[in-house]
């Protein structure tokens, strides 16, 4: 006989507000089967699960229905509640009356009446609820970290100082990632080369990385503790072993006038070619689309000079799998198109550049040594615009959001200009000043106040080119909308940061879900910040969404600590919510009739052929089985089978038939 308690949370307002939970309560100590019904403000805080905890023992009750919040967000806190109380995790269900109710309606009698049934719903539930036992699935120690950039860096050195083993995989030839390109660092203006390399070469040297370069993620299957990745290593045709580093390769190309992806488009390399003199792996890649040899079959001048025999054009790209246990997400950003700014000339005047490609001029390791300099004739620029948000917080562009980094880098620009060139007059223009972060507003007052940037409120409609000057329009609305018309010799555009080209590419891969602009999405905003919806699959730094370097390290070193709970453990508990084929005795009796087409449609490779056999060994016939340890309860092989041979724990026939007729 059932003996079910009913349990509804006020929370706060969210859903006392606009619901009568005492009247919930009243209404569900009606319904057969419930023999204990109650309300209470937060019933997710220590007073209310004692509330659960004493009502188990002392009703003795043998199944709990919580009417509260979304389950996603508290189901575990009580259904470890209910088992602290002697009671089977798996006899806990949540009814959903917040997102599901008192967040979608007014507040009214059918609003409480429809929570009400919500509650009906879930007792009939659980009612047929069965108790299940977690699933223990061993954990492979060892985390694979997607991108080399800061974020990709700090994950990784982090989990490898734990003791635990890192695979780092970055597409490019050097890890550093965007923070390479920088030449300071704001608010403190550091060097940025100087605090990241050493990081770089501790990557490289530490025992317990292997490092990855000039790879991809070709696909991920698995489940956390247990993923199989297989990664792309792309051909550098050169033995990275044999080579030592010496740079005849580059010297001696005859291919020299390839943009450098690098310095952003401003500065020339080679064929064969190291991105940037700090890289690590400090070793050379040839850009077979640019080598003359690839091209023509002529040539082949690097491997006839170099000294280690190194160069090997035959080289072919190797497909490595290997099992990881977690993986962490550190792709980075990008910034827009040239083609995205029409109106401000990007594109079509060689002046007006991005922020990016200032960083790469203000360099001493860039194309023009650090010195500021037009790219158009190399002259010192006697007047700099700056444009902040360009593109972004525009939603004719289609950026709705705040790209978060320009409001401080700009000040930065602005700044490294008026210390390069004292002369020179530095304008910026811009909506509202964003400067959230330690110093960061004092940063911003240093700009204007003591280097004497020239902030002028307003948005620029048009740049065009007259007298061999960039002539910048625009409005200053702090002065009533006056017009403003300024000859700038360079403009720098603080161009808006989206996600990676192939962020939607490389989601579908993991699994897991990303936002309208491809973004990564999290699991929850708050609790769950650099957790994704795929169990083992976290996230650092900007393909999340924009953020600065202060906050990508925080946020790898928090999805570090995950990876390292994680493999705390030798095992694994997962949620016993997983598929079954039906089963008799004799085995040979089961409705499974061997069709395989759940075995087709499962996403997870968790459906296995069984051969019955007699006792002889003779094969009778091949049936279904479920791997509980790759099956994730997703439903799809329920959903297909013709025979209705396999069910789901937790949500068999019979239980959703259960809710539907509660509702009649």
């Amino acid at each position: 006989m059932s003996r079910i308690g009913v349990f509804v949370c006020h929370c706060g307002e969210n859903i006392g507000a606009t619901v009568d939970c005492a009247q919930v309560a009243q209404m569900s100590s009606s319904i057969p089967g419930v023999v204990h019904s109650v309300d209470y403000k937060y019933m997710c805080s220590d007073p209310g699960q004692t509330l659960i905890k004493e009502a188990v023992k002392e009703k003795k009750l043998t199944g709990v229905v919580v009417a509260a919040c979304s389950p996603r967000m508290h189901e575990p806190t009580f259904r470890r509640a209910c088992a602290e109380a002697g009671l089977n995790s798996f006899l806990c269900e949540m009814a959903n009356i917040r997102e599901h109710c008192s967040w979608v309606h007014e507040k009214g009698d059918q609003t409480t009446q429809k929570a009400a049934d919500l509650v009906r719903v879930l007792v009939e539930k659980v009612k047929r609820n069965r108790p299940l036992r977690p699933i223990q699935v061993p954990v492979t120690k060892t985390a694979l970290v997607l991108g080399g950039g800061i974020a990709g860096i700090q994950a990784s050195l982090d989990i490898a100082n734990a003791g635990q083993k890192v695979i780092l995989v970055e597409k490019d030839p050097s890890i550093g990632g965007h923070m390479a390109q920088l030449s300071e660092t704001f608010p403190t203006l550091d060097c940025s080369q100087c605090i990241l390399t050493p990081r770089m070469v501790e990557v490289a040297q530490h025992p317990n990385i292997t490092l990855l370069s000039y790879s991809e993620l070709e696909s991920l299957d698995g489940f956390i503790g247990n993923f199989k990745a297989r990664i792309r290593k792309k051909a550098r045709k050169v033995d990275e072993k044999l080579c030592t580093g010496c740079a005849v390769c580059t010297q001696k190309c005859p291919q020299k006038k390839i943009p450098s992806k690098f310095n952003a488009g401003l500065g020339m390399r080679t064929a064969i070619f190291v991105p940037f003199p700090q890289a690590v792996p400090n070793k050379p890649v040839i850009d077979i689309e640019n080598c003359r040899y690839f091209k023509t079959g002529k040539c082949a001048v690097c491997q006839k000079l170099c000294p280690a025999k190194a160069v090997r054009f035959e080289q072919e790209d190797e497909i490595l799998e290997i099992d990881v246990g977690a993986v962490v997400c550190a792709t980075g950003f990008d910034v827009v198109n040239t083609d995205f700014f029409p109106e401000y000339g990007y594109g079509k005047y060689p002046d007006v550049i991005n922020g990016l490609q200032y960083e790469r001029l203000a360099s001493a390791s860039g194309p023009t040594l650090g010195e500021i300099r037009r790219p158009s004739d190399g002259k010192i620029p006697e007047t700099v615009v700056f444009l902040a948000c360009a593109g972004s917080r525009d939603r004719a562009k289609g950026i709705d959001y705040c790209s978060k980094i320009c409001c401080m880098y700009t000040a930065k620009h602005a700044m490294l200009y008026r210390h390069k060139v004292h002369s020179g007059k530095a304008y910026v223009f811009y909506m509202d000043i964003r400067a959230g972060g330690k110093m960061y507003d004092e940063f911003v007052r240093r700009a204007i106040e003591e280097d004497g940037a020239i902030y002028v409120r307003g948005r620029v409609s048009r740049i065009y080119e007259r007298d061999g000057k960039l002539i910048v329009k625009g409005a200053d609305t702090l002065l009533g909308g006056e017009p403003i018309e300024i000859k700038a010799d360079m403009v720098v555009l603080a161009t808006a940061a989206v996600a990676s080209p192939a962020a939607e590419e490389l989601a579908q891969k993991l699994h897991i879900s990303y936002d309208s602009y491809k973004f990564f999405s999290e699991a929850h905003p708050k609790l769950r910040p650099v957790e994704t919806n795929t169990a083992g699959i976290f996230l650092a730094g900007a393909c999340q969404a924009p953020k600065d370097i202060p906050e990508s390290v925080a946020q790898a070193s928090g999805a570090a600590s995950k990876v390292c709970g994680l493999f705390s453990q030798d095992q694994l508990s997962r949620e016993p919510l997983i598929a079954a084929v039906n089963r008799t005795a004799p085995p040979q009796y089961s409705s499974c009739t061997g069709c395989f087409l759940c075995e087709s449609v499962c996403p997870y490779r968790a459906i296995e052929r069984e051969t019955i056999t007699t006792r002889g060994g003779k094969p009778i016939r091949t049936i279904a089985r479920v791997n509980p340890g790759l099956c994730q309860g997703c439903g799809t092989c329920v959903a297909v089978c013709r025979v209705k041979a396999i069910d789901l724990d937790g949500f068999s026939n019979s239980q959703l038939y259960a809710e539907v007729r509660a509702l009649a």
